[in-house]
């Protein structure tokens, strides 16, 4: 009888001492009661002027020249056309890529597809890209009235995720790019510590919304999750096809 009292009393005293420290607010934190107390002030915000190309902005091509760009087949000059303000594709050349490599950052790119015949259809038809860190390519292709695989037309990022809407300019027109780009890291031993994730505003309308990268943009096969640095090239595909560009600044973000 003396160990159930005792158990009993043991009993109470636990729930007596849990009840205590839920109603212990000797660790809550006051609110604040003014305003300023949940303000700061330094360091003031970066001051950058918007505009066509914001002030911060470094410009990958000024209508003039390639300077910024090289092979990616030997790191010799780029092969591209310039003309008018407007660097094209020439086929057979190869891709190429900015000389300074970016991480994080804000692409503005403008394309447009050439004049093609109705009998090249699918992704014969203004085909190229653009790569981030080299590897992970948003797709560029005459979308327009083009039907081809979901997650290989324009704005798609390729053999992945398709865009949520077709919004391609027709053939001969004007296309804008306006990409967030955001680099995976990985862990000391070569995981995945977080996706790199990437948002397309294509012609004004958002296309991909802070969409998972699932690792490198493969032809054939699954995405696949090499190790890599912060920082990579931009490039742009040589598919065979006229493709144009102009207007090219990027952000460090």
């Amino acid at each position: 009888m003396k160990i159930k009292k005792k158990v009993i009393l043991s009993a109470a005293v636990c729930l007596l001492g849990l009840k205590v420290q839920a109603q212990d607010f000797r660790f809550v934190e006051k609110n604040p009661e003014k305003p300023d107390a949940t303000e700061y002030w330094d360091p003031e915000v970066r001051v950058v002027t918007p505009g066509a190309i914001p002030s911060d902005a470094i410009v990958l091509f000024d209508g003039k020249n390639l300077d910024q760009w090289e092979s990616i087949k030997d790191g010799s000059a780029a092969k591209w056309e310039v003309k008018d303000g407007v660097f094209t594709v020439v086929k057979g050349t190869g891709n190429i890529s900015t000389k300074k490599h970016f991480g994080d950052c804000q692409l503005h790119i403008e394309w447009r597809s050439p004049e093609e015949p109705e009998n090249v259809k699918s992704q014969g038809r203004g085909n190229s890209g653009v790569f981030f860190h080299g590897i992970y390519e948003v797709q560029v292709l005459n979308s327009y009235k083009n039907r081809t695989y979901r997650n290989g037309q324009a704005g798609s990022i390729y053999k992945q995720t398709p865009p949520m809407v077709n919004a391609t300019a027709k053939q001969g027109d004007w296309n804008t790019y306006d990409i967030i780009y955001t680099a995976p890291r990985f862990t000391a031993n070569g995981g995945i510590e977080t996706p790199g994730y990437i948002t397309v505003i294509h012609n004004g309308v958002v296309v991909q919304n802070h969409t998972k990268i699932q690792g490198v943009t493969n032809y054939i096969g699954q995405p696949t999750n090499p190790v890599h640095g912060p920082k990579g090239p931009i490039s742009l595909q040589d598919h065979g096809n006229a493709v144009s560009f102009r207007n090219v600044w990027i952000r460090e973000l």
